[in-house]
């Protein structure tokens, strides 16, 4: 091509016209000029943002297997679990702890192992997450994993309740189900009492929580934890505050629906005997509440319980002694034989004399420092062997039933074997069938704020004095469970109000299906007439008749107050009525699921969505009950209520009304049922 010649410059050069215009601009177009400038800068910064935006996803994988995946979601900062191919989101956990904000990379620390994911928040913490063995076909489980890389550092993970009904976990004072709808500040994942502390979990806990999207978190034993509930938004997983770096850790397991989820996580219960099953679910249990100042009252007071039962025609059946008048009785076994004539030859104790009634006695592992017993143990140098004890040899001393008391040292071979002997002895010497031990929740160690040793760190205490009680044999009955449910035991259930409310009637039936769900199929409600947490006998003849009409249906009728003294005499006529039908219907059902328990791992008592897994009306049945496949329990839980709605799971399967004889589908709800004070709905597939 051709180069232009240059001009040559001669002289001045003259002005730009574009200068000499801007120069003659006004101060109000310069003003607009320079705002401009500012917009195009603005325009051009938002444009390069919203540029990053879409060429990033919301969502990133974290971690994928074949039936579903681990994925990190930027703008909540949680970690989403999916099902595959639908993609169906079955949990959604969002991150405390760590900048949430902070998205992991797209490659993480663990990129050569296809089964694993690595990330750290730089000074804060690290997340693991991996591939783990499946339990059963169909199923994909993740092990998480936090480790806190700062010792002020707490790990918080929660679990979202939006669009998820969850189950198990800790039972809580006004029982729900789903567990939506409880509430719960932070605090140690261990069992209590309720009447000790009413805004604690209860007796009856496990590390396992059941999603209806077919999901499952387990945490280890092992794992320091602290739990919360937020109603109707979210529960929470923590690492125990001011402890250095305590890791949290958890399994989460997904299958095709909830039923399944929970199958998959079962164990069967092989090659063991189911507790007690003959006279403890054959025959009711009446609760002593008579004169107990001494041994002779005791003992009078018991004969005259047997023959009033005796008399109504009630006359099988189990009595049943609390602690106190059980120590009292107690009491006399160590008084010289020679002492013990002169005091008590006129009421001498002899259990025979409540034939075909039976007795049962309660034991706790508790011990009031002002006793015989503790006394004795002190005296024979025993108390650091013997009892829990903060520094040896200082026993630990904590409240129970309003005396200062020391507890049973359970890792100790030497005090559970003295223990064990003594209830042995106490059982045989006072003729009493049954043996119930009170007291066995919670964790003394972890109120005085004393590291636990590494068998008692969390539930252990319960899990090793089951485990110890458990060789007593199968009729013996236990106030909590933790890691214990494989054991032949019963279980009491936490304690009620006489009352209408969760805290009372309506929480049955929740409570039944959190304990069933958990692996404790035998247990023993709360007494009719009078919950444990009442203090007078009731005034509500309805309340009474509803509650006896639940509890004909579970493994154990209970009674706080004879029929006689509450109610009219069709009232005491209908108990029998109770009593037969458990015995002739109900306990034969229980054996026969007893069965499939063991060999399975299946609950005896099942939700509603057992049988419909996919409907989410059944994910919130909370006052019915399965029990096995066959038969449905939908009784009046409402104060004045004739009527209700029921829903009849299983679509395709057709239910037999024992009231009427009629038939309706299932995967139906049936509106405004009738159900008298005399009926309760039941019907058979």
């Amino acid at each position: 091509h051709r180069t232009m010649p240059l001009a040559r410059p001669t002289g001045q050069i003259p002005e730009a016209t574009w200068t000499l215009g801007f120069r003659e601009m006004t101060e109000p177009w310069k003003g607009a000029l320079g705002c401009l400038g500012v917009a195009v800068f603005f325009a051009m910064t938002i444009g390069i943002i919203s540029w990053q935006a879409l060429e990033q996803s919301p969502e990133e994988w974290v971690l994928r297997g074949r039936a579903g995946g681990v994925l990190w979601e930027r703008r909540r900062g949680a970690l989403l679990l999916r099902a595959l191919p639908a993609g169906r989101t079955a949990a959604v956990v969002a991150v405390g702890g760590v900048p949430a904000a902070e998205p992991p990379p797209p490659r993480d620390r663990c990129w050569h192992d296809g089964g694993q994911f690595c990330y750290a928040w730089e000074e804060d913490a690290e997340l693991r997450v991996s591939l783990e063995p499946p339990p059963a076909p169909g199923t994909e489980c993740y092990g998480v994993r936090w480790t806190p890389l700062r010792p002020d550092v707490a790990l918080k993970d929660c679990f979202s309740m939006a669009n998820v009904s969850w189950y198990g976990g800790p039972s809580v004072r006004a029982q729900r189900w789903p567990l939506n709808g409880a509430e719960s500040p932070a605090q140690p994942f261990v069992s209590g009492g309720f009447g000790e502390s009413p805004a604690g979990y209860g007796p009856v806990l496990e590390r396992y929580f059941l999603g209806s999207t077919g999901v499952t978190v387990t945490v280890a034993p092992d794992v320091p934890l602290f739990l919360s509930l937020e109603s109707n938004r979210h529960f929470c997983l923590e690492s125990p505050a001011g402890r250095a770096a305590v890791p949290l850790g958890y399994r989460l397991c997904l299958s095709p629906d909830v039923a399944a989820a929970h199958r998959h996580h079962l164990v069967p219960a092989q090659g063991m005997t189911p507790p007690g099953l003959f006279p403890p679910c054959r025959s009711p249990i009446w609760r002593y509440h008579g004169p107990e100042g001494s041994a002779a009252k005791i003992k009078r007071g018991l004969r005259s319980l047997a023959k009033r039962l005796k008399r109504h025609r009630l006359q099988e059946g189990v009595l049943a002694l609390g602690e106190r008048c059980t120590a009292v009785l107690a009491a006399t076994e160590h008084v010289p034989p020679e002492r013990r004539k002169r005091q008590d030859a006129a009421g001498a104790w002899d259990a025979s004399l409540l034939a075909p009634l039976q007795l049962s006695i309660t034991l706790s592992p508790y011990t009031s420092i002002a006793s015989p017993l503790f006394l004795r143990s002190l005296r024979h140098g025993q108390t650091h062997g013997y009892w829990l004890s903060l520094q040896p040899p200082i026993p630990l001393l904590t409240m129970w039933k309003g005396q200062l008391c020391a507890r049973l040292n359970v890792t100790s071979e030497a005090a559970l074997g003295w223990f064990l002997a003594r209830a042995r002895r106490l059982r045989q010497a006072l003729g009493a069938a049954y043996v119930v031990f009170e007291g066995a929740e919670g964790n003394a160690l972890l109120d005085r704020a004393v590291p636990p040793p590494a068998e008692l760190v969390g539930d252990g205490y319960t899990a090793a004095l089951a485990a110890a009680l458990a060789t007593l044999g199968n009729t013996t009955i236990i106030s909590a469970g933790a890691r214990s449910s494989h054991l032949p035991l019963f279980v009491q259930m936490s304690p009620l109000r006489s009352d209408w409310s969760h805290a009372g009637l309506k929480g049955v039936i929740p409570s039944v299906l959190h304990y069933s769900l958990l692996g404790y199929n035998f247990f023993i409600p709360d007494a009719v007439g009078r919950g444990s947490l009442a203090g007078d006998a009731p005034g509500d003849p309805e309340l009474y008749v509803r509650w006896l009409q639940l509890v004909t249906f579970l493994p154990v009728m209970a009674f706080g107050t004879p029929p006689w003294l509450c109610c009219d005499a069709w009232v005491l006529n209908f108990t029998r009525q109770c009593i037969q039908r458990h015995r002739d219907f109900v306990v034969p059902l229980i054996i026969k699921y007893s069965e499939e328990w063991l060999r399975l791992g299946y609950p005896i008592f099942r939700p509603a969505w057992w049988l419909s897994p996919t409907d989410p009306t059944a994910f919130t049945v909370e006052d019915e009950f399965l029990i096995g496949d066959e038969v449905l329990v939908a009784p009046i839980t409402e104060k004045g209520q004739t009527w209700r709605d029921i829903y009849l799971p299983g679509e395709g399967q057709l239910w037999l009304d024992t009231n009427s004889a009629r038939v309706f589908d299932g995967g139906t709800v049936l509106r405004n049922y009738s159900a008298s004070l005399t009926e309760v709905p039941v019907f058979v597939k």
